[in-house]
């Protein structure tokens, strides 16, 4: 009874099914975002809604791009929490692809920013689009070799030494978490989201859209951290080998210097990114050249 109402949850908010109608509704909301966004922008442009001069966020077309980016975000976050019981890698690997889509929409709000003369390298906006447009070529390049290396995993795992009665009860564990993280993350997300609504009063409003970059985020990341720990420990009941461990060990020291970059800003944010999957890449690069010795032997 318990095992049929564990499933009953879990597929009426992970099912395939449902994740095609989160996807249509994110997509017709972001749309309709992109749209009030340009609207607002013309309306300011027209000196029919004003805003304090420090907030350009409604200067330019380009930083409405901004917008639906950020509800393209909350799919990715949503397919994290989908894919985490079928592969902890595929987990990992959103991961990545979600501080690089943050890099991206930071871009967006860069370029609303630039300032188009000589003095390029002495004005922190440019720089700071010199950094994130750097990263973003980096951190794509790095989620190529990060996949071409988990498939290689894959591969080399066709034979499983874990019984299928094991195999399931660690996906039931997994399930389980990840049918916990679907309200979690709601509660998570409204009660940022309000609190960043009522701190941004005309007065704050300029620190408040400087701050929408980590808003959610930062805390989404801290608890992906206690995900993590619990993946490694439930793996404990599974296997001891040394390179596994290591292997899920490193991916939660990855996700902690992800978590980290949103405590910085400039050059050392974008340094903890691009380090943060440099590290997950190498500990499973490590790891598979281990399997493949341990195969052979």
């Amino acid at each position: 009874m318990i095992s049929n109402f564990k499933t009953f949850i879990y597929d009426f908010v992970l099912s395939e099914a449902v994740k095609n109608k989160v996807e249509r509704v994110i997509l017709i909301i972001s749309i309709l975002s992109f749209l009030a966004h340009l609207i607002t922008i013309f309306l300011v442009n027209n000196g029919l809604v004003t805003f304090p001069e420090s907030v350009n966020f409604f200067d330019s077309p380009i930083a409405a791009i901004y917008t639906p980016f950020s509800f393209i975000l909350i799919y990715e976050v949503y397919l994290l929490i989908f894919y985490l019981p079928r592969s902890i890698t595929t987990y990992i690997g959103k991961q990545y692809e979600i501080i690089t889509l943050i890099v991206i929409r930071r871009i967006f709000k860069d370029l609303a920013n630039l300032e188009l003369n000589s003095d390029w390298f002495d004005i922190k906006s440019d720089l700071n689009f010199t950094y994130d447009i750097i990263t973003a070529l980096l951190l794509f390049f790095m989620i190529y070799i990060f996949s071409l290396e988990r498939q290689k995993m894959h591969n080399s795992n066709k034979i499983n030494p874990l019984a299928p009665a094991q195999i399931e009860q660690f996906i039931s564990i997994k399930r389980f978490m990840a049918t916990v993280l679907v309200p979690i993350f709601i509660g998570i997300g409204l009660v940022t989201f309000t609190t960043w609504v009522l701190d941004g009063s005309p007065a704050n409003l300029s620190v408040a859209i400087k701050d929408v970059n980590s808003i959610f985020f930062d805390q989404f990341f801290a608890i992906l951290i206690i995900v993590d720990v619990f993946l490694l420990l439930f793996s404990f009941f599974y296997t001891d080998q040394f390179h596994k461990v290591i292997r899920n060990s490193g991916f939660i020291i990855s996700t902690i210097l992800i978590r980290l970059s949103f405590s910085v800003d400039g050059l050392l944010n974008n340094c903890l990114i691009i380090s943060s999957i440099a590290f997950g890449i190498l500990i499973l690069w490590i790891h598979n050249r281990f399997e493949k010795n341990i195969n052979m032997i």
